[in-house]
């Protein structure tokens, strides 16, 4: 569809970014009847910000040796070979193509015991970029995770949140508390056209507030781009009223910024008067209505490994910078090498850059464009870091308890390789006291797109291998878990077909 020198993408075919978006709202709201979700400028044709200058070789295998491996892995994918996998979308977290700066960076390393030169870069560059008074360095996010709920939570607490994440409602629990989902209803629906669905519902908080009282709410936590939703952005508008709300009773707002850079991205695409700003302005007023944040360098950062946490509050910063010798390592580096830090810091400024978060969504908006074309029930509208799948959609045969998403990230691995992660019934796990699994309403497989990993190519391969998978779903079997550890039972399950 044409309209002027814009390319124009309707709701019901998603659309592609190659260049710019503008959200409807703010430049063509007569369009909104007919269903139009994106307009693009189109100018020229649009290629990633980079050029490879290395390659790793990887493994071809047959269809025999895919069975075998799956079936050895009891059906889970994080329990296969990386050997045996062709194209990795388990995740975007240590997964991404570090640049020559960063690589470079990690002959700087300064690898003293105490007060490594990188870690006062890393400081620097945190503050510089995220305003946080405060850092301290850890392994990686869940190791700030950790920190964060051994300071702040006390047994009977409960924390807010706009939709758990596996390991950070984990920590909450072991250290007492209780995690409430308090997002808006359109996060649960796959196909709702919500540009920000990773919105707090300040409704749902302010009746949380008044049942429990501010009391026994130590904080807010807030994810940016929720990962457990599809990837689904917060807007500036919902932080700032939750500012608002919490300043008002007394309530911090924390932030998991993992992907903070992604969703800033979205706020300049999307909401209303933020056009005009760069992605790195955008990160730095997300964070100042926060008094707090975990962060995971492995994602938006491009590295490996590491994180941190970040505070704002110097009481609870010291007491966490105690912890932190007691669970990671002096608070100077936390876990981590004087080299990895150097390549954290330099990776935090090449994130926040919008060129390069420009083609790093752009990837993954040109696969869900494909997908949809073909007719692949996936999360709508497309999120940042990954396509997130559909599993009731793709396999309504399939019971909840037959676990759909397991069964469908194996099957992608059989088909062409492709390592894909559930995002369903076996992640929420159990309540704790009851044993019954947790039933959410998303079931969902994500396809998660490695940072400046694969190419344009890849993303058609795996396009055609899920609609392979799709047109004999219906010959697709259930699969009986048959080992199930205690703790985030999704890295280790074991399976068996029906």
């Amino acid at each position: 569809m044409n309209f002027g020198r814009a390319v124009i993408w309707v709701a019901d075919s998603f659309y592609l970014c190659r260049t710019h978006f503008y959200y409807l709202p703010e430049c063509l709201p007569e369009l909104q009847a007919k269903k139009i979700l994106m307009v693009k400028e189109h100018t020229r044709s649009w290629a990633e910000p980079f050029k490879i200058k290395m390659v790793e070789l990887l493994k071809m295998t047959t269809p025999a040796q895919r069975a075998k491996a799956i079936k050895e892995a009891g059906y889970n994918t994080f329990l296969l070979r990386s050997e045996d996998v062709y194209i990795d979308l388990l995740t975007d977290s240590g997964t991404s193509a570090m640049s020559d700066a960063q690589w470079s960076g990690l002959m700087r390393g300064d690898e003293a015991y105490a007060g490594s030169k990188n870690f006062y870069h890393l400081d620097a560059v945190a503050k510089k970029y995220y305003g946080f008074k405060y850092i301290i360095p850890t392994h990686q996010g869940r190791g700030a995770e950790n920190l964060l709920s051994q300071v702040m939570i006390k047994k009977g607490d409960v924390i807010p949140g706009n939709m758990y994440f596996t390991t950070t409602r984990l920590h909450q629990e072991l250290a007492g508390g209780r995690f409430v989902d308090v997002i808006i209803d359109e996060a649960h629906d796959p196909e709702s056209l919500h540009p920000f669905k990773g919105d707090i519902d300040i409704e749902k908080l302010a009746s949380l507030v008044k049942k429990h009282g501010a009391d026994k709410i130590p904080y807010v936590c807030v994810a940016t781009t929720v990962n457990m939703a599809g990837g689904q952005p917060v807007s500036m508008s919902n932080l700032m009223a939750l500012r608002a709300f919490t300043a008002k009773h007394g309530i911090k707002v924390m932030l998991d910024m993992t992907r903070i850079a992604e969703n800033a991205w979205f706020i300049q695409q999307r909401e209303k008067g933020y056009s005009r700003r760069s992605v790195a302005s955008l990160v730095k007023e997300i964070c100042s209505y926060t008094d707090g944040a975990t962060f995971s360098g492995k994602k938006d950062a491009l590295v490996n490994i590491g994180g941190f946490l970040a505070l704002n509050d110097k009481d609870k910063f010291e007491e966490a910078s105690n912890l932190v010798v007691v669970y990671e390592g002096l608070h100077t580096y936390g876990g981590l090498a004087g080299r990895d830090m150097e390549a954290m810091a330099i990776g935090i400024v090449e994130s926040v850059q919008d060129d390069h978060m420009d083609a790093r969504i752009g990837q993954v908006l040109y696969l869900g464009s494909e997908l949809a074309e073909r007719g692949i029930p996936i999360v709508r509208p497309i999120g940042g870091h990954g396509i997130f799948v559909d599993a009731k959609k793709f396999l309504p045969h399939l019971k909840q308890t037959e676990f759909p998403a397991q069964v469908l990230a194996a099957e992608l691995y059989e088909d062409a390789g492709i390592r894909a992660m559930e995002r369903g019934i076996v992640s929420a796990g159990r309540n704790a006291k009851t044993g019954d699994h947790y039933y959410p309403k998303l079931e969902l497989v994500r396809l998660t797109i490695p940072r400046r990993v694969y190419t344009q190519a890849h993303m058609d391969v795996i396009a055609e291998s899920v609609e392979r998978v799709h047109e004999r779903r219906e010959k697709i079997r259930g699969l009986e878990m048959v080992y199930e550890p205690r703790y985030l039972r999704f890295f280790q399950a074991r399976f068996k077909k029906k």
